[in-house]
């Protein structure tokens, strides 16, 4: 029986639509390293999903995502969702404004160099979340291979996707952060890690398999997405001034220093308010709390 070549599932909206410019050049340089391909469209939110899973499906071993953090978690999400999940492998050419989930990975942010890497033998065996959360009066259910939460960060990504993507890189998520800033108000939460529950007044909540998100954030220094484990990130009660004045501190990963950020790890984490309180994952707003989280160790084949 012959093998299928590799299934390339292209994003041309990502980087502010500027992977529709890049992918003849990208397309190249995969003809040039020898790898056989064959690639489609996405057409909208959430077509890459669907792509992905009938791609897996059908017998596709190896799936590359072209796009950005969005992009690359809806393929993943296709392939879970499919019925060779096991057996399919993920090679990732990053062309997005944030290339957060990457920069856990080792894989370069510069897509020839990317391209270089999709014919590598290494396999690296990553673990995936799982958050079920509430929309419309529905438990809905996502994987996500990055980070994910509760809070702040979810105003934000919300914010964040109403705006234009002009520019690449940290400058629309911190766009969102100023907006989400004018009217957001800490909430009162009740966090379980485990058999653990503590209750809080939070800022923001994060869930993390890898370390960064909103481009190049380091919001979670010590997470690794082969341990089996979440990293829970809590931001307490912090005001607004104080939140400005630490900001900058999340690039490099110091926050965590701060009294009022309360780091934990578990593999089963549940998060519920009395107020409504949004939830994203890997970039996306998804819904609102209650929401549970848990981690699938090394469910996920990645090409590095």
């Amino acid at each position: 029986m012959s093998v299928l070549p590799a299934k390339v599932i292209v994003n041309p909206a990502a980087g502010a639509f500027s992977t529709r410019r890049k992918w003849p050049i990208i397309s190249r340089f995969l003809n040039h390293i020898g790898l056989p391909f064959d690639f489609e469209y996405t057409e909208g939110v959430g077509h890459a999903i669907e792509l992905a899973r009938l791609a897996a499906s059908d017998g596709y071993r190896y799936l590359v995502a072209v796009g950005g953090d969005g992009t690359v978690n809806e393929v993943a999400n296709g392939i879970l969702r499919s019925t060779n999940a096991s057996t399919t492998a993920m090679g990732i050419v990053s062309t997005g404004t944030g290339s957060d989930f990457i920069r856990s990975v080792g894989i370069s942010r510069d897509y020839a160099t990317a391209c270089s890497a999709l014919n590598s033998p290494r396999r690296l065996s990553i673990d995936v979340g799982v958050v079920e959360y509430q929309r419309q009066g529905q438990t809905l259910k996502r994987y996500f291979i990055n980070t994910a939460g509760v809070g702040f960060d979810a105003a934000a990504v919300r914010e964040t996707e109403r705006l234009p993507k002009y520019f690449g890189g940290t400058i629309p998520y911190i766009a969102g952060v100023l907006r989400a800033l004018l009217t957001y108000k800490n909430k009162p939460v009740v966090i379980r890690v485990g058999d653990e529950v503590e209750s809080y007044r939070v800022l923001d909540v994060a869930v993390a398999n890898g370390g960064y998100l909103g481009g190049g954030m380091h919001i979670a220094p010590e997470a690794d997405p082969g341990d089996g484990l979440l990293d829970v990130v809590i931001i307490g009660d912090i005001g607004k001034l104080e939140f400005l004045k630490e900001f900058p501190k999340v690039y490099k990963g110091t926050h965590i220093n701060h009294p009022k950020v309360i780091m934990k790890k578990g593999t089963d984490i549940t998060i519920e308010s009395p107020e409504p309180m949004l939830v994203y994952a890997d970039g996306e707003s998804l819904g609102e709390c209650p929401a549970s989280f848990r981690v699938v160790p090394g469910a996920l084949s990645l090409v590095v």
